[in-house]
Parts: structure tokens; sequence; C-alpha cells
């Protein structure tokens, strides 16, 4: 089997392959917003939502052929959420991975069209017959897609954390904040390779509750980055959150209480596993990895 390592370095690679295939560079006069489109998802990144279906499929034996558009498809949603999130009009930042914005690489018109197209893009490539061959699979990828990037899942959550600039949240609220900005990709990203194979109630269960808990941890690790980590090693701004006057995990459990708290989210993770043996070693590695990174 391979290590953690080797799994998500191919799943960085076979995620930016199947990207640059299905986004390719062209030479007719709308070349600018394809060029955006691939400057933005190609930027790098750990692949975590890419890396989650993948991982996720492989549990129920997937063709990989399957799981990578799917992984692909993913993160150009989160691409575009990204793309929009930079914008003067929502977090106003000029880096994102170490490089420019796509609104300052290029400009704002064309970033926004860029994130548009991505956001299409994505549904068109879990509708398309090479995703899975029955149409029943690929309306269940589309129709979670839709739940999950919509206003009751990641647009939803961006909406809430425009609101908390001007009002003080609770711990409950923030975790519904987060629930739906954050964990509600990384929920697709599981739930997804447990649709495409065809997977029986109990596991998409156990699925669901591992990526509940991933999530939520994945996010107060941010918060806690956001706050001790520097811009260098995050690519992008830090202690935006604080500036803003917004509450978060950290503000309102305090450094230690919320690195405790990321911990025991792992922990409870990598327990919903127990269902699939062996096979769960590696995304029980990804709940180690999500609290421990630097970046």
């Amino acid at each position: 089997m391979k290590s953690f390592d080797q799994a998500i370095a191919d799943a960085q690679r076979v995620t930016d392959a199947v990207l640059r295939r299905l986004i390719p560079e062209v030479e007719t006069p709308e070349a600018r917003v394809f060029e955006a489109m691939r400057y933005s998802t190609l930027a790098g990144g750990k692949r975590i939502r890419p890396f989650l279906v993948i991982a996720c499929a492989d549990l129920f034996d997937v063709s990989r052929s399957c799981s990578e558009r799917v992984a692909a498809a993913i993160e150009m949603v989160h691409t575009y959420s990204l793309i929009h999130d930079d914008l003067p009009a929502m977090d106003n930042d000029d880096l994102r991975r170490g490089m420019p914005t796509c609104h300052k690489q290029f400009d704002e018109a064309t970033a926004i069209l860029a994130g548009d197209a991505l956001l299409t893009l994505a549904f068109e490539v879990l509708a398309g017959d090479e995703t899975h061959r029955q149409p029943e699979v690929r309306t269940e990828l589309v129709l979670e897609m839709a739940r999950a990037s919509g206003a009751r899942g990641m647009v939803g959550g961006q909406m809430l954390d425009l609101w908390a600039e001007e009002h003080k949240l609770d711990i409950p609220e923030i975790t519904r904040l987060q629930r739906m900005k954050t964990g509600a990709l990384i929920t697709f990203s599981c739930n997804a390779g447990a649709i495409l194979g065809r997977a029986d109630e109990h596991r998409r269960i156990a699925l669901n509750g591992y990526a509940h808990d991933v999530g939520l941890a994945f996010q107060i690790t941010d918060d806690l980055l956001d706050v001790s980590g520097t811009a260098a090693e995050l690519g992008k701004a830090t202690q935006k959150d604080e500036a803003a006057g917004k509450a978060t995990f950290v503000s309102l459990l305090g450094l230690e209480r919320a690195r405790d708290q990321a911990l025991i989210l792992a922990d409870q993770a990598t327990k919903h596993l127990e269902v699939f043996g062996e096979k769960g070693n590696i995304l029980r590695d990804l709940a180690k990895f999500v609290v421990e990174r630097r970046s």
C-alpha cells in the first residue's frame, strides 16, 4: 500500500493532469478566460478535496478514470470559490498560494468570468458519460454538488461570513458557518466516492461522519494558522479575521483549547472509519495531516 505522502502526491499529479486536459489552451478570442482558469487551477495547493474523492472511491474499488474526473471537478469548484473570495467585493486579497490572485494577475471582470466558467465546467464534467456509465450516478453527483456549493452550502457559508463582519457569533454559529463554507465541499468529496461506488447506507453514513469531523478540524487548524503562521508559509495574508473583528474558533476558545478541539475532532474522524478496516488507513493519515499541517 502507498504511504500517505505518496498518495497525496499522486492525487496532486493526476488532478493537475486532468485539469490541463479539461481546461485547454486556446487561441480563439475568449482565450483570456481559459488562461485565467488555468492560472488559478494549476497554481498548486494541497488538493485535499481531490485526494478525498479518490481515496474514498478507492474504498469501493471505483475505476480511477471515474474518480479522477470527479476530483478535477471538485477542484474546479473550490478554485472558483477562491477566485471570487479574493475579489475586492469579498476579502480583497492580493496573494493566493504565494502568487498574485486572479483579479490581480488579470482583472476583476476576467476573474469573475473565470470563476463562473470553472463552476459551470465542473457540472459539465460530472454530467459527462466518461464520469460514470450509469446516468443515475451522474445525476446524484450533480445534485449533491449543487447542494454543497449553493446557498445552503458553500455560497450560504460565504454569505454568513460577510454577515459575521457586523455581528458577533458564538461557537454554534461559527460551527454552522464553517460547516457550510468549508465543510460542505469536503463532505461532498467524501460522499462522491460513496456515490461512485454505489455504497450501502451504513458506509455512506460512516464517510459522512468522517467528513464532518475532518472538515471542522481543517477549519480550526486554518484559524490557528491564521494567528500563528506567516504569509510566506501560507502563501496568503494572515490575521485578516482578527483585523476585521470576526469571531473565530481561536478568538472564542483560545489557542490551546482550539488546538485540543482540532485534535479531538481528528480522532473522532478516524473512529468513523472502523467499518473499512485497513482500507481506511490513508484516510486516517489524512485526518492526522489536517491538524499537523503548517500551511
